[in-house]
């Protein structure tokens, strides 16, 4: 037999309750304590209090690791740095009292015991090491500069060409130590050098070939050693020095005016862009487009086209146009190769939307206004069957902004319509139809380009008709090009060019009751509205007609 549970009288039971909201009650205090003291210590402290010990061992070996990186690792580079700087304006000061070769012999000397000093702490610190060796090539290269300038008198001439070598032989040593050691940052600086002894040197010929010269090398060594960023870094080390000579190389003195010979020059701007290009498209994996491969286009082609574009217009005007083709076949051309090797779309892309614009201005520049925009306006029918072949999206929708900037531009330049603008509606129709057409290819899965087009269309063709024909017969104008619309939606068979001829058809209308009815002749006001409304009736007895057909028309039997 099962005993009953012996029951709590009700005073215990009472005096049990008060004695846990007490205990409760305290608890909360202390809590309440340990909070506060957490917060007024911070919120890394409470972390660390109730972190893991073996987190918060890591914790403490990180952040000593990032202690040592300091201490260690940052400021010696920014001794090492330091120390080149003041060496390297001590190289410049003139010492006129004593022999010209002696600050020479001493830069000489201090960069020799630097690489020295390199070699005995390689093994023991590394780092520390290879930077001491770029600082022994950049003292050897500034202490070779001081034979020609920063002296009161100069040991050798910079003009001859014994007079270079020494200058040469540097840069020749430097590569070599660059290469033996196998380092990117070395090699940079080797071309940096490089670089800087075309612009010390200024002459014409010697800065062209050497910067072609250094272009190649450095796509050559990127490539054999897998260095993409060496390359991206010579790009604007190349056009850098290139626009320093075109300048007139304020460096060494000169005037800031514009070179105008060789007439050749800016040719060499095209041929680096074609080998920093090569240099791209021979990259170990062209499966993908890395940052870096996009970088590189984009430096590539934008700083090449806008260093020449200013040489061509500052130095060869009467050759512009001429230039300025040539310069969108080349990038043009470019896009192609990027397109048919590796299906890339943003290096396509880049040089793609340089050749055209390369090829707008040598349009501004050929034709006066307004009759440039006829021309503006077919390249914009070329640029959108080129990016339908590219299948970029991004040609595209930048082709359409320019369309649009083209128009405007046009509606604020001319004192009056010619007809002009009805090219722009025919091209964005042409334009329209291409991306219909070739939508798949394209990959759209959108309409907003289409339908802003045709919203193009819609906006110009009533505005030159506006323009072009007698104000009182605007309205008859409109319903005929709404009669137009609904004409090419049944050749077509497109639903859109329907509702075209219906906005049109209802702007005939609001114009013809707005403006009719106060301003027309009697004659026009009369047959306007016959016109008008025969055309609307037409319209409604269609749809009529056609939603008749289509409940008269047997469904479908049911599948299975």
């Amino acid at each position: 037999m099962n005993k009953s549970p012996e029951l709590i009288p009700e005073d215990v039971a009472a005096r049990r309750i008060a004695q846990l909201e007490q205990y409760h009650a305290r608890l909360e205090e202390r809590l309440a304590s340990l909070e506060a003291r957490i917060g007024s210590a911070g919120g890394e402290a409470s972390a660390a209090v109730f972190m893991p010990a073996n987190e918060r061992a890591e914790l403490e070996r990180t952040e000593a690791e990032i202690e040592f990186q300091v201490g260690q690792n940052w400021f010696a580079v920014a001794g090492i740095f330091a120390l080149a700087i003041g060496a390297a304006f001590m190289l410049s000061l003139p010492y006129a009292s004593l022999p010209v070769g002696v600050p020479v012999l001493a830069g000489y000397a201090g960069a020799a015991c630097i690489f020295l000093l390199a070699r005995a702490l390689q093994r023991t610190f590394g780092l520390v090491a290879g930077y001491l060796r770029g600082v022994s090539m950049a003292l050897l290269f500034f202490a070779t500069l001081r034979l020609y300038f920063f002296g009161a008198q100069h040991a050798l001439s910079i003009d001859s060409f014994t007079g270079c070598a020494p200058l040469v032989l540097v840069l020749a040593l430097n590569f070599a130590i660059a290469w033996r050691r196998k380092s990117p940052w070395l090699t940079g600086l080797a071309l940096a050098t490089g670089y800087a002894t075309a612009v010390a040197i200024g002459s014409a010929w010697f800065v062209l070939g050497a910067v072609a010269l250094l272009s190649v090398i450095a796509v050559a060594v990127s490539l054999r050693a897998n260095w993409p960023l060496l390359r991206n870094a010579a790009i604007p080390l190349s056009y850098g020095t290139y626009l320093i000579w075109a300048t007139g190389n304020p460096f060494l003195g000169g005037a800031m005016n514009p070179i105008a010979a060789p007439a050749l020059a800016p040719g060499l701007l095209l041929a680096v862009a074609a080998i920093f290009a090569v240099g791209t498209c021979l990259r170990p994996n062209r499966q993908t487009e890395d940052p870096s491969t996009a970088i590189g286009s984009l430096l590539n082609c934008g700083l090449a086209y806008a260093i020449y574009f200013g040489h061509t217009v500052a130095a060869f005007e009467p050759e512009l146009v001429g230039a300025q083709a040539l310069a969108a076949v080349f990038f043009l051309g470019l896009a192609i190769v990027f397109w048919v090797r590796e299906n890339s779309r943003v290096s396509t892309f880049f040089y793609a939307m340089t050749g055209y614009v390369a090829l707008s201005v040598a349009i501004l520049k050929a034709f006066p206004s307004p009759q440039v925009f006829v021309w503006l306006s077919l390249q914009s029918v070329v640029v959108v069957t080129t990016a339908v072949w590219f299948r970029s999206r991004l040609i595209v929708v930048s082709n359409f902004l320019i369309y649009v900037a083209i128009v405007l531009g046009y509606i604020l330049v001319a004192e009056r319509e010619t007809g002009i603008s009805i090219l722009f509606g025919i091209a964005a129709l042409l334009s329209a139809h291409i991306l219909n057409w070739k939508k798949d290819r394209l990959e759209l899965k959108t309409e907003l380009m289409r339908n802003g087009y045709l919203a193009a269309v819609f906006f110009v063709f009533p505005y030159s008709l506006c323009h072009l024909v007698p104000r009182k017969s605007v309205g008859l104008a409109w319903v005929g090009l709404a009669l137009g619309y609904y004409l090419l939606s049944m050749v077509l068979k497109n639903r859109k060019y329907r509702w075209m001829g219906h906005a049109t058809l209802l702007l005939a209308t609001c114009y013809v009751a707005a403006v009719g009815t106060r301003s027309f002749e009697p004659v026009y006001r009369i047959l306007s509205f016959l016109v008008l409304g025969t055309v609307l009736l037409i319209v409604s007895l269609s749809y009529t007609r056609l939603q008749s057909r289509q409940r008269a028309k047997p469904l479908d039997p049911p599948v299975g």
